[in-house]
């Protein structure tokens, strides 16, 4: 009986020291987790092959896109709305591959899958249809980057104005201008924005040696904002002439607040406007029906 209690005793204070160590003894160093990570990465290949077609059809695209003879203006154009879209310049060929591409593709797709089958490739209303979508493909690419574009800029347009407190905050509380960029573009409140992304651009190129004015100026070309040139100019002129720096911000801010303002009552009062087409032709004729229905099936039944 005494081993018995003596082993079961030794047992339990084994399990508990056991338990106790177990965290501490099965915790691994931050360098080791890190090497493990790393790793594991190289070890994991099983998208190496779709990597591999997906490079082969960007390829295919940029070749396409190289096809295509495009004016140095349009060529202009073309780069200036990818940056702005928030893309880089060396996507432009896969931008015009995806236009030749859709531009040929959707017409075939037509005619393979529904003209042939049914004997009709040869009428004048299917070569009708096939370049009615060549052209809808063509166009379809532009029409996207446009829509990306303008999102991009609406956002840009609502974030600038929380982005010059916080500026203004940074400089009142002792920070360069260049700092000041730096906090600002890397606060977890501004993660992925466009605007934050390119503060952050300006201020490594700054950095990198480059004048500022020249970044600010470069940033906001690339941005297609009219207030983002309006708030470097700004900075220009404060820079310049020596005048207070977070007292232009904040003036600076409260127009835009005040801007904005005005934008969200002019695109509530056009919703008056707006609204007339559906009211129109989806609303109204619903409520005839019941309203005017009822005594119609009425008036048959006494005609009858």
């Amino acid at each position: 009986m005494p081993l018995i209690i003596i082993a079961s005793t030794f047992i339990a204070v084994a399990l508990f020291t056991a338990v106790i160590l177990y965290p501490l003894l099965s915790s691994r160093s931050v360098v080791q987790e890190r090497l493990d990570k790393m790793g594991t990465v190289a070890v994991v290949k099983p998208e190496l092959a779709m990597g591999a077609k997906k490079t082969r059809w960007l390829d295919f695209l940029v070749r396409a896109g190289k096809s295509i003879p495009v004016t140095p203006k349009d060529q202009s154009q073309y780069t200036r709305m990818l940056i702005a879209a928030g893309l880089k310049k060396e996507s432009l060929p896969i931008f015009l591959g995806s236009k030749l591409v859709l531009a040929v593709g959707l017409p075939a797709i037509y005619l393979l899958c529904f003209a042939l089958p049914k004997g009709e490739a040869i009428r004048g209303v299917t070569l009708l249809y096939a370049v009615a979508l060549a052209i809808v493909g063509f166009i379809l690419p532009s029409f996207w980057l446009g829509r990306k574009v303008e999102k991009r800029k609406t956002e840009i347009f609502h974030t600038l104005p929380d982005v010059l407190d916080l500026l203004t905050i940074c400089v009142e509380a002792g920070l360069s201008i260049d700092g000041a960029l730096i906090r600002v573009s890397e606060n977890p409140q501004f993660r992925g924005n466009p605007l934050a992304e390119e503060l952050k651009v300006a201020a490594m190129e700054t950095r990198a040696g480059k004048p500022r004015a020249d970044a600010m100026k470069d940033m906001a070309e690339r941005t297609m904002v009219e207030d983002v040139k309006a708030f470097v100019a700004m900075l220009v002129q404060t820079e310049r002439f020596g005048t207070s720096l977070s007292l232009a911000l904040r003036v600076h801010s409260d127009t835009l607040r005040t801007k904005r303002r005005q934008y969200a009552e002019e695109q509530a009062a056009k919703t008056a406007i707006k609204i007339i087409f559906p009211l129109a032709f989806f609303i109204f004729p619903a409520l005839m029906v019941v309203l005017v229905g009822p005594a119609f099936y009425k008036l048959a039944l006494l005609f009858k």
